[in-house]
């Protein structure tokens, strides 16, 4: 039996009259969607058509909520109150469920972005706060969370369903964080560097850092952020190279009830 896996973009981060990304192109290829919530990126209406296109093309929907930070696309850290913090998560969740709902469709996951994401990834108090806030919501969300991170545990301690995630175009520090955008080598470029960087992870079942060192995970969710230049390309060509070495691709509840 072919081993399952998910292939998600981050996307539904247009404002106003700003395009942001091939959200069309990336929903013909993708099998799940992190839509943003308003507070990094979209609006109503652009949360509105991204769940009616997800929804066109059987691609499941989840939230990407994120610090309020629109004008630094969510990428700044910022002292939150925990509580206020467990709040604003609940606000966007809804916000785009109530869009998703109109459309006859629901959220299943939830996806932090940004900044966001990577505090959650190292400190486990928020990691927590973030976990609770999605259970407090809904307990069957699923937390999407990336690989080897504190996010994962603060998940499975709350009881949530979790599913790990790794990274195509983004390099690892020894720890299992993503090198920071600010650092040398953060980003990796091109369809097949990010092809290989992913067929390494997935066949040795480990985060490989760019020091070489290995971190065991289950990777079960590949994510291709779709605001580069080439998401779609790259996107592509992780899901045809690992298609041929005998894996398919499923949406991310798919993953759960396999």
């Amino acid at each position: 039996m072919a081993q399952l896996l998910n292939l998600n973009a981050d996307l539904g981060e247009s404002f106003g009259p700003w395009p942001m990304g091939s959200d069309n192109a990336m929903l013909r290829i993708v099998n799940s969607a992190n839509v943003a919530c308003g507070f990094h990126a979209g609006d109503p209406l652009v949360m509105f058509n991204t769940a009616a296109l997800a929804k066109q093309h059987g691609v499941s929907i989840g939230a990407h909520p994120a610090y309020p930070d629109l004008q630094g696309f969510g990428r700044r850290r910022m002292d939150i109150p925990l509580g206020e913090l467990e709040a604003m998560l609940t606000y966007q969740i809804g916000a785009l469920d109530a869009c998703a709902r109109a459309q006859g469709v629901r959220v299943t996951h939830v996806k932090p972005h940004g900044a966001l994401s990577n505090v959650a990834c190292a400190d486990r108090k928020v990691a927590d706060a973030v976990a609770r806030a999605v259970h407090r919501l809904d307990p069957t969300l699923i937390l999407l969370a990336p690989a080897a991170s504190q996010l994962i545990a603060a998940g499975r301690d709350q009881g949530l369903p979790v599913v790990e995630e790794v990274f195509a175009d983004r390099a690892y520090l020894d720890d299992g964080n993503l090198v920071p955008r600010s650092q040398p080598g953060a980003m990796i470029h091109g369809a097949e560097a990010s092809l290989q960087h992913v067929k390494r992870m997935v066949e040795e079942s480990a985060l490989i850092s760019i020091n070489g060192k290995r971190i065991p995970i289950n990777p079960q969710s590949i994510c291709v952020h779709g605001d580069n230049a080439d998401a779609v390309a790259t996107a592509q060509a992780i899901k045809d190279g690992l298609v041929k070495l005998g894996f398919r691709f499923v949406t991310i509840p798919e993953l759960l009830v396999a």
